[in-house]
């Protein structure tokens, strides 16, 4: 990924730590967007004077298509989008809340469309691109009390795999990860540690994350690859 220009969603939080740390130790040139000012500036207290310079960091509310598309088309080149924000909620169907619901959509599926819609503007005039988006196992395997969190991420694997389907014949790229559990601080805060040694590590995961968003991957597209660790 060397000399690459990367778009990193949720590179603040847990998974994005480890994903942020694989592509700058590759070599890549990074735009990191936030909300959370804290977790920005822990992001940046992490990362060498080098790193620093590679990473620019910029305040952005995903979910609001002005300033996506104001953020995206700011960047002199885009060569690879690894989108990471998410979010997860549980509860029965009947007692789950319309408004709760819709948060999901919002935060997992939505947030996706915004990002790789004006991405791909900018990576199919330039004829190169790869989009990485994360699904989740419980996309294709859905579980009890998880309809709308499994609903939405089954949502990701359609767009990402629609949109592999329409850049077929270019230079742009696009598959999907699916995570098991993710082994970050909120998870083990979560779900206690019992089972944790089992979980993909956030390293672990960049790793295929990043293959995917390189040189590399050319002829991968429309892959919704499972990296379930142990679970």
């Amino acid at each position: 990924m060397g000399d690459r220009y990367i778009l990193i969603t949720g590179g603040t939080g847990g998974l994005g730590r480890g994903v942020v740390a694989t592509a700058l130790a590759q070599g890549a040139y990074l735009t990191l967007p936030y909300i959370n000012a804290a977790e920005a500036e822990q992001c940046k207290a992490r990362l060498s004077a080098d790193e620093r310079d590679r990473a620019c960091f910029v305040s952005v509310d995903l979910m609001d298509e002005a300033a996506v598309n104001a953020m995206v088309s700011s960047q002199s080149r885009l060569d690879a989008l690894i989108h990471l924000v998410g979010g997860f909620a549980m509860g029965p169907t009947p007692e789950f809340s319309y408004n709760d619901w819709r948060k999901q959509l919002d935060l997992n599926l939505n947030t996706t469309f915004l990002l790789c819609k004006h991405s791909l503007k900018k990576m199919l005039a330039q004829n190169y691109g790869r989009i990485v988006t994360i699904g989740s196992g419980g996309a294709v395997n859905p579980t009890a009390q998880m309809a709308a969190y499994s609903a939405s991420k089954a949502g990701v694997v359609a767009l990402t795999k629609a949109i592999a389907q329409e850049t077929k014949g270019t230079g742009v790229t696009a598959n999907v990860v699916l995570p098991s559990v993710i082994d970050t601080p909120a998870n083990r805060a979560a779900m206690g540690e019992a089972n944790a040694d089992q979980w993909v590590t956030p390293e672990s995961l960049a790793q295929v994350i990043c293959f995917l968003a390189s040189d590399a991957a050319a002829d991968i597209r429309g892959a919704a690859v499972p990296v379930y660790g142990n679970v």
